[in-house]
C-alpha cells in the first residue's frame, strides 16, 4: 500500500508542476521531492509525470487517474481529522480564499477579519489578485470569480450581483465641461484596463461607451485605476462597493450608466465535508446578503453580521443554493 506521505508529495508536484515549488510548499529540499516521486513511480510501476526543463512535471494519463484518487484520499483524511479533533463543533485549521482584486481588498478582507475574530482557532490567507484562481492546483480552498466554472468537481453558488458606475472627483467635475447626457462624455478623458492583458471579457466596461482615444490611463489593477481617479485627471468605471465608500468620488450619469456583473463562489466538492470551509462559505453568503445596498451603490459603508453569529450550514449537506459545476 502506498503511504500517505508519498501521496502528499505527489499531489503538490501535480498541482504546481514544479519540484522546486512543491518542495517550498512542503518545507523540504528539492532533492527530497524528486526522490519521493521516483520511489512512488517505482512502487506503482507506472510513469506519473513527463519531466522536462521547459514544462516541468506534466502528469501522464496514469498520473491524472492517480491524481483523482489521491485527492479523494486527501479530502477523506481532512474530514476525519476535523471529526476526531473536535473541529466539527468548533471550526479550526487553515483556509486560503482567492478573489478578484477589488472585491477581495475592499469587501472580503474586512469580512475575513470579522470571521477570524469569531473563530480564533482558524488562520486565513486572503488572495485578492487580478486573475483567475486555479482550484485544480489548490491555489485556494474557496474562489470568488466573475464567471461560474464551466466544468470540474466543484460546489458552486452565485454569491451576488453587483453594480458598477462612472465616477470622478468633485475637482475634476468642477473643472471640466458638465455631463448631462451620455453624448457629453466625448469631451472627457477616461481610465481603463490594458485590453490585451484582460483576464476576463467581463471587464470591458468602456467598449461602446467612449472612443479608445479618450482612454488616457490604463492599468491591469482596479485599485490602481481607483488611485488614478483620485488624482482628478479623468473619469473611471468602478465597482460601487469600492467607489461609494470614498466621499471624494461622485457618481456620473448614475441613472444612465448601469453596469451589472456577478460574483460566483466555488470550492472543490470534496471540501464540502470539512467544517472550516463550510463555516466560511455560510458566513460569506450571509454577510454579502447583508451588504446588498453597498454592492448596488445604495449605501456607503460595509457591515458585518451583528451579534454572536454562528454558521447554520451542516457539514456533509449541500447548501440549497449551491450546485455542482
Amino acid at each position: 500500500m502506498t503511504d500517505w506521505d508519498a501521496i502528499r508529495y505527489f499531489l503538490e508536484v501535480a498541482r504546481t508542476q514544479r519540484a522546486s515549488a512543491a518542495a517550498q510548499r512542503l518545507g523540504v529540499r528539492h532533492s527530497t521531492v524528486t526522490r519521493r516521486i521516483r520511489a512512488l513511480e517505482q512502487d506503482l510501476g507506472v510513469t506519473l509525470f513527463e519531466k522536462s526543463r521547459a514544462s516541468g512535471y506534466t502528469p501522464t494519463e496514469e498520473g491524472l487517474r492517480f491524481f483523482a484518487h489521491a485527492e479523494q484520499v486527501e479530502s477523506t483524511l481532512l474530514a476525519a481529522h476535523e471529526s476526531l479533533s473536535g473541529a466539527a463543533q468548533t471550526p479550526s485549521g487553515h483556509l486560503r480564499i482567492g478573489s478578484t482584486e477589488g472585491f477581495g481588498s475592499t469587501v472580503l478582507t474586512p469580512l475575513m477579519v470579522d470571521f477570524q475574530r469569531r473563530h480564533p482557532a482558524m488562520t486565513l490567507d486572503i488572495m485578492p489578485v487580478p486573475r483567475f484562481i486555479s482550484l485544480s492546483k489548490r491555489e485556494a480552498d474557496i474562489a470568488i470569480a466573475l464567471k461560474r466554472p464551466q466544468r470540474g468537481p466543484y460546489l458552486c453558488t452565485k454569491l451576488t450581483d453587483y453594480r458598477l458606475g462612472l465616477y470622478g472627483t468633485r475637482d475634476y467635475l468642477a473643472r471640466h465641461a458638465p455631463i448631462r447626457r451620455q453624448t457629453d462624455l466625448s469631451k472627457h478623458t477616461f481610465i481603463g484596463y490594458v485590453d490585451e492583458l484582460l483576464f476576463s471579457d467581463r471587464l470591458r466596461y468602456l467598449d461602446g461607451l467612449v472612443p479608445p482615444s479618450r482612454v488616457v490611463f490604463r492599468s491591469t489593477s482596479v485599485l490602481a485605476q481607483y488611485q488614478a481617479a483620485l488624482g482628478g485627471q479623468a473619469l473611471v468605471v468602478l465597482p460601487c462597493f469600492l467607489a461609494a465608500q470614498d466621499e471624494r468620488l461622485e457618481p456620473v450619469l448614475a441613472d444612465t450608466i448601469l453596469i451589472t456583473r456577478s460574483f460566483w463562489m466555488y470550492c472543490h466538492e470534496d471540501l464540502r465535508r470539512t467544517r472550516r470551509v463550510m463555516a466560511l462559505w455560510d458566513y460569506l453568503k450571509q454577510a454579502v446578503t447583508l451588504n446588498h445596498d453597498l454592492l448596488h451603490g445604495h449605501a456607503r459603508a460595509l457591515h458585518t453580521p451583528a451579534g454572536d453569529w454562528a454558521p447554520s450550514y451542516a457539514p456533509g449537506r449541500r447548501a440549497a443554493s449551491a450546485a455542482r459545476a
